[in-house]
């Protein structure tokens, strides 16, 4: 079995789409940066499609366009970070207005809604996606919104995108949105499946290049993207000029970049899954996942991070992570270089403590995000720190 076959033309797109040089006067082949802040006016409340930065800025328009193009999107959008484009999407809502949340999401994620969300009055219920009933139960007549991890942080839990956007929609008016951060448009595009909202962190894999911190999201909507254009002006999360030209370019090698994260990091979890000092892998490509067979059916491949439970408790884990050469004690993921981390004590550190527990957020629980160094260099450097591991 394999994933599901790429289209042809997305290698074409992430070139050209939204960089015709015809745009500019100068006919620059790259689009350049604009860095006005303001823009003239040819009469009063007359301009060219651009007035102040914030509300509009051609080198954001040029990555917005192609973005979308890449998901099959009619609209995107861009913001100053992953948590504000979920940010922009909690600012649709209103008090008294119900979320059903995945509990296994991005720790950020997880405090914005426990924390902010529900001081404005906006309630949330936590359930595992992986089984549809629990969205049945979670329903309430003041649901609208159902916010998705596909796969999952840090477990790394495939959810059935497409049965879960057709209970929502024929339930009620309930949008769905799904994270995709983990795999990109090039391997998955959750708006064939049924999904409202695509959103991204594209300081991760989308930008790939660890220098950019920015949020995405994508939909064929008009009415959602008249809704989040607003709050994208209204609220002021916005990037930078330079960050968008960077993440602009940056698309330009997704489909490249993708498919070397994915070759590494499977040779990597296949090394994992044989080593006696690892308890189990957590990786969609392989028959061992849960929903290995939703994966394939799905998606169009899988990218670089992953999931590992060691042997042993948090003094093996924390010497194993001590003893990395090649791969970074880091948070984040989706660069050119490999990182490694602890959930529980790093990116979801502030998830409560029994929620982790329930979860299955151990102190044994690493997550890697692989790189596109050679896979037998990093094959190489776990070895090494698994055997100080087991001697810790």
């Amino acid at each position: 079995m394999s994933f599901k076959v790429q289209p042809k033309g997305f290698a074409t797109k992430s070139i050209h789409a939204g960089q015709d040089p015809e745009q500019w006067k100068s006919a620059s082949v790259i689009p350049p940066i604009s860095l006005s802040t303001t823009f003239k006016q040819d009469a009063p409340g007359e301009h060219r499609g651009y007035e102040y930065s914030r509300s509009g800025n051609p080198t954001r328009n040029v990555l917005e366009k192609c973005m979308a193009a890449l998901d099959n999107a009619k609209y995107g959008l861009t913001f100053s970070s992953g948590l504000g484009a979920t940010t922009a999407v909690l600012t649709m809502l209103s008090s008294g207005d119900h979320i059903i949340m995945g509990d296994d999401v991005y720790g950020g994620t997880n405090r914005l809604i426990r924390q902010v969300a529900t001081r404005l009055g906006i309630s949330a219920t936590f359930v595992d996606p992986t089984n549809l009933d629990n969205i049945k139960a979670a329903f309430k007549p003041e649901t609208k919104l159902v916010w998705i991890e596909s796969p999952t942080n840090p477990l790394i839990k495939v959810t059935d995108i497409e049965a879960i956007s057709s209970l929502c929609h024929k339930t009620g008016d309930i949008i769905v949105a799904i994270d995709n951060t983990f795999l990109t448009s090039y391997f998955q595009r959750p708006l064939e499946l049924g999904a409202d909202l695509v959103c991204y962190s594209l300081t991760k894999y989308m930008n790939g290049h660890t220098d950019v911190v920015m949020g995405g999201i994508t939909m064929n909507s008009e009415k959602l993207y008249n809704d989040l254009k607003f709050l994208q002006n209204a609220v002021g999360i916005v990037p930078s000029p330079f960050d968008c030209y960077q993440v602009n370019r940056s698309l330009k090698t997704l489909p490249l970049r993708m498919r070397q994260h994915q070759a590494n990091a499977l040779e990597v979890a296949k090394f994992l899954e044989s080593h006696e000092y690892v308890e189990k892998v957590l990786h969609p490509a392989l028959p061992s996942h849960p929903q290995h067979q939703l994966a394939l059916k799905q998606t169009y491949g899988y990218s670089g991070v992953f999931s590992f439970y060691l042997k042993g408790d948090l003094k093996n884990s924390s010497a194993f992570l001590k003893a990395l050469k090649v791969f970074t004690l880091a948070e984040s993921l989706g660069g050119y270089e490999s990182l490694a981390e602890l959930p529980s004590v790093m990116t979801h550190a502030s998830v409560p403590a029994e929620d982790r527990k329930t979860l299955g957020i151990t102190d044994a629980l690493v997550r890697l995000s692989v790189g596109l160094e050679d896979a037998e260099d990093l094959i190489d450097d776990l070895k090494q720190a698994l055997k100080i591991a087991a001697s810790a």
